[in-house]
């Protein structure tokens, strides 16, 4: 088994099976501002020792000492390593200087028989081009700085500010062993940062693009959520459990299957969103915690929303997670939402709502990915979700959510608005529960101090 060098991040070490092959040539590659720099020194603090320190070459593309000034605002920057097992040095001199290139390949390798590093990083590499008289020379360059470092064993990192075409041209990227492209994407009015890994030689790796954030701890990725359908069984309890209202529990057949996820979907102020803490707070009351994931109200509103029907949210059962829908990734949401699920030990998970996840989703396809992998995750741990969904319609509704979502659900609800006379009428309406009988009545509803009332059908007289 090869040897790995950690990023010093658990996410990016999962995304790289375990961190990267030791002694490769790696090549991060961005535009400007997509932390390229930030990396390289975290993979060099996390993976530097006294014995095989990590060598930190910068070269024109930013002031040596503006580099160590900012790396010193960074987390995982331990100055006591300094000139024991991280070094920073200049080759700025000689690149000046009337050796060229020449004589970076020179101190390059007077450093490296000095200092013996582990890992080595030059920042910028793809500024070095300038200094080539032409094409060959740099393929010259290239070839022997390549010959060098293979020769020694070192990590090798090569910074550059690339664009996704120069990888079909560029000379370096031939060389590499391991290709890593930061991006920053643009969904709908937010920026998302994207990592993925584009080439790791005699390796596997997590493919597809993994969101990232840049803080003062440095780079933290998240891991595409993307579980594979599996063929492996697992046993769920045969009992069934209360959605909290007793006459939808008959009209579901004594409610939902354990691990079974439903989607509540309709219009606003239809109740999805009391449907789904009837759902949460009728589980607290036996025994069984539950997680409340909202991007809709804050913690104070929705504590003001239970209140009003009885429940509170100062109880040990009830957990809730809120994050605003206007900076939200959904893979670092997700991760979040698991965390606090073990931690819980919840069975119930109350979504709110899926429009938030979609508008904060790159792409549809995406999405439905994230929730197939959510929903079965959670079913294997025998864990329930409800996750609401506002229908585009206000009245005679014709589609439900939007990328076909509702078919990885096993219970859809829909709740109407209707026009009767001078009335308006909420209504709920069972379109699927997956291998359970059920009622395909359209029962009109209430919402009463106690929450949710269920009448008759349409057309009789509500009781």
């Amino acid at each position: 088994m090869n040897e790995r060098v950690s990023s010093g991040d658990d996410g990016l070490d999962q995304i790289l099976g375990g961190g990267l092959p030791m002694n490769g040539i790696n090549l991060i590659m961005g535009l400007p501002g997509s932390g390229k720099t930030i990396l390289c020194q975290q993979f060099a603090f996390a993976g530097a020792t006294e014995e095989r320190p990590a060598l930190y070459l910068t070269t024109v593309s930013e002031p040596f000492e503006k580099i160590v000034r900012y790396a010193q605002t960074l987390g995982f920057f331990a100055g006591d390593a300094i000139g024991r097992s991280v070094y920073f040095e200049d080759l700025g001199r000689e690149l000046a200087g009337a050796g060229g290139l020449a004589a970076v390949t020179e101190r390059i390798a007077a450093l490296i028989k000095e200092r013996r590093p582990g890992i080595i990083v030059i920042d910028s590499f793809k500024a070095l081009r300038a200094f080539a008289d032409d094409a060959q020379t740099f393929r010259r360059f290239l070839h022997d700085l390549a010959a060098l470092l293979s020769a020694f064993p070192a990590t090798c990192f090569w910074i550059g500010e690339y664009g996704e075409k120069e990888a079909d041209t560029a000379p370096e990227f031939a060389v590499a062993d391991a290709i890593i492209w930061l991006a920053r994407e643009h969904v709908n009015e937010r920026a998302v940062r994207l990592l993925e890994v584009t080439k790791l030689r005699g390796s596997d790796f997590s493919s597809g693009r993994h969101a990232y954030r840049l803080s003062k701890d440095g780079v933290t990725v998240f891991p595409r959520l993307a579980d594979p359908i599996t063929q492996a069984g697992y046993r769920l309890s045969e009992d069934r459990i209360s959605t909290g209202i007793a006459p939808l529990d008959t009209m579901l057949a004594d409610g939902y299957a354990p691990g079974s996820s439903t989607l509540v979907a309709g219009p606003s102020g239809a109740g999805k969103t009391l449907m789904g803490l009837h759902f949460i707070f009728s589980g607290a009351a036996t025994g069984e915690p539950g997680v409340i994931a909202t991007l809709q109200e804050n913690p104070v509103q929705l504590e003001r929303i239970a209140r009003g029907f009885g429940w509170s949210l100062d109880t040990e059962r009830v957990a809730v997670m809120y994050r605003s829908p206007n900076d939200v990734y959904i893979d670092e949401w997700v991760y979040e939402l698991l965390d606090i699920v073990e931690s819980t030990g919840a069975t119930r998970v109350m979504i709110d709502s899926l429009s938030d996840l979609q508008y904060a989703s790159p792409d549809p396809v995406r999405l439905r990915e994230f929730i197939y992998s959510l929903t079965q995750r959670l079913s294997r741990a025998g864990i329930s979700p409800i996750m609401t969904s506002e229908t585009p319609d206000l009245f005679e509704i014709g589609r439900l959510a939007e990328y076909g979502i509702s078919h990885l659900s096993d219970n859809v609800l829909l709740l109407q608005h209707l026009r009767a006379n001078s009335r308006l009428l909420r209504t709920v309406t069972i379109l699927k529960s997956r291998a359970s009988a059920h009622d395909p009545e359209i029962r009109e509803f209430e919402i009463t101090p106690e929450g949710i009332v269920l009448g008759d059908s349409i057309g009789r007289n509500p009781v």
